[in-house]
């Protein structure tokens, strides 16, 4: 008897099952430019390609050769890959570091460090990673989006005064 009611069962999946494979055809087709749109988006750079200057853009960028110089991708991702080695000042949305990296780095997101990645030079981020087996060395800032460091620096100066002066008020009342 279970296998008569296993039978059913696919039986009844089988009919629904077409219409929602010709929906899923045309979201397919639709998802596949998505996804050309997306392949589009991300550039790499080869092991054995070599730049020296300013690299800008407005895509994801993956890189496997050297750089030098500075490179800005301010609303993108950029990975340093096993092979890239980077003589740079990074600015980008979040940094993926496989590779090497001399210079400073600067992500509005996310600086990530994975095992085998080192990075020689500071860091400023919300968020940073370092994994084990990664090298850092710098120093590390990882100020909130909405602080500035004119503003840090200046509640902080300004924090030890009424401190010291809320001592004095209570030893005067007691």
């Amino acid at each position: 008897m279970w296998k008569r009611d296993e039978t059913p069962k696919p039986t009844v999946s089988q009919p629904p099952a077409p219409a929602p494979v010709t929906p899923s055809q045309p979201a397919s087709a639709a998802s596949q430019p998505e996804n050309r749109r997306i392949e589009r988006e991300m550039v790499n750079i080869g092991k054995s390609v070599v730049i020296k200057g300013e690299l800008n853009g407005s895509e994801d960028l993956t890189i496997e050769g050297q750089v030098e110089g500075k490179i800005e991708l301010r609303d993108h991702v950029l990975t340093i890959g096993p092979n890239g080695k980077i003589k740079a000042q990074v600015f980008a949305k979040s940094v993926i570091v496989l590779g090497e990296v001399n210079g400073n780095v600067t992500a509005t997101e996310k600086v990530d460090i994975r095992d085998g990645g080192s990075v020689d030079g500071d860091i400023i981020s919300p968020r940073v990673a370092i994994a084990e087996g990664a090298h850092f060395r710098g120093s590390v800032d990882m100020q909130r989006k909405g602080v500035q460091p004119a503003v840090a620096s200046a509640t902080a100066a300004a924090a030890p005064k009424p401190a010291a002066t809320q001592p004095a008020a209570t030893g005067k009342e007691v």
